[in-house]
């Protein structure tokens, strides 16, 4: 089945080493793929960007992107209870899976971990305003807390087929 969504150039893949065996396969929606699931609200939240642009300016679009944050940083503080790092990365993880953005953690060979997310359930809206993207990488820092150090690795917005965030404590 794959094979065969591959040769429709609906979906990738990549090898990837991960211990003795023969390598894993990665497999990933292409863009003509991402098209087959199309985001049925992007047109209307592209019309609402333009809308609220137009209304209120840049810095009113930014306080609507301020709000969703906060009440993002709400609702994932109720849901990263755990003490440690990883636990907590790994609720934040669950937590953005449930909102469909495919995210699983992995650990980084050079330490620490990547949270990658596999889908953008809002990329049209990203697109649009680049707010988006900077917003939840905040809320990131903000959910993990202190002494963390989270960077983008990959960015879907700028040609990689994900997004990926290495997550390490500061002092590594």
């Amino acid at each position: 089945m794959l094979e065969r969504l591959s040769a429709e150039g609906l979906v990738e893949h990549v090898s990837e080493k991960a211990g003795v065996g023969r390598p894993g396969q990665v497999w990933s929606l292409t863009g003509a793929g991402h098209a087959r699931f199309p985001d049925s609200h992007a047109q209307m939240t592209l019309e609402l960007i333009a809308a609220a642009r137009s209304a209120f300016g840049e810095e009113g679009l930014d306080r609507l992107i301020a709000a969703r944050e906060t009440a993002s940083a709400q609702s994932y503080g109720e849901q990263l209870t755990a003490p440690d790092l990883e636990a907590r990365l790994e609720q934040l993880a669950l937590a953005r899976a449930r909102e469909g953005y495919m995210a699983k953690v992995e650990p980084h060979p050079d330490g620490g971990w990547l949270l990658i997310e596999n889908h953008c359930p809002i990329c049209a809206a990203a697109r649009a305003c680049q707010g988006f993207c900077r917003s939840e990488l905040a809320l990131f820092r903000l959910m993990l807390g202190d002494g963390v150090s989270i960077e983008r690795t990959d960015h879907i917005l700028a040609g990689a087929r994900r997004c990926a965030y290495r997550v390490q404590p500061a002092a590594i």
